[in-house]
């Protein structure tokens, strides 16, 4: 077995490497929202690119297990947003999730189409070109976080906002 030398490696590691800095995120609203995409495109501070799962059916047979591949599972997409001032990106996410589901009477929006939202991440590469984009389909914020505040931190306020994908799509799967 030969040893690789790090000229090896850089030389197999294309472009450098893809940089976990280096994303845009875009949060698209439904139009009773009337949210700002771009302002909301600066201010997601982290996010993750999207997992699947493929479930697994065991079909027993004479004492051995087939295992088959089931249903395909979508996991949640977490982005951690800071806050401004103004409040705008939460305010906005407040106003979309309670159009879903009301604070005070539990009524609510009834047709998806209604409050289902795309949403995209890109993994961009050092020039600013897009390396691998991701569409999520059929999102909405399942859940909206806490923002922490007290005297011992200087901070700049943050919060994270859980969303709900039906799928996801990207350059490999459509």
């Amino acid at each position: 077995m030969a040893i690789l030398g790090i000229d090896d490696f850089k030389s197999k590691l294309t472009g450098g490497g893809a940089r976990s800095t280096l994303y845009k995120a875009t949060v698209n609203y439904p139009s009773f929202v009337g949210g700002d995409v771009e302002l909301t495109s600066f201010l997601v501070k982290a996010s993750k690119l999207p997992d699947s799962t493929l479930g697994e059916l065991a079909v027993p047979f004479r004492g051995r297990t087939l295992k088959m591949a089931g249903a395909r599972e979508f996991g949640d997409w977490t982005t951690t947003i800071i806050n401004d001032t103004d409040f705008k990106i939460r305010n906005d996410l407040e106003k979309w999730s309670n159009a879903i589901n009301e604070h005070s009477a539990n009524t609510g929006l009834s047709n998806t189409n209604d409050y289902f939202a795309d949403m995209v991440i890109e993994q961009l590469d050092r020039d600013g070109s897009t390396l691998k984009r991701y569409d999520f389909r059929g999102c909405w914020p399942k859940a909206i976080a806490e923002i922490a505040v007290g005297y011992e931190s200087e901070a700049i306020e943050e919060f994270e906002c859980t969303w709900t994908v039906q799928y996801w799509e990207s350059n490999t799967t459509s």
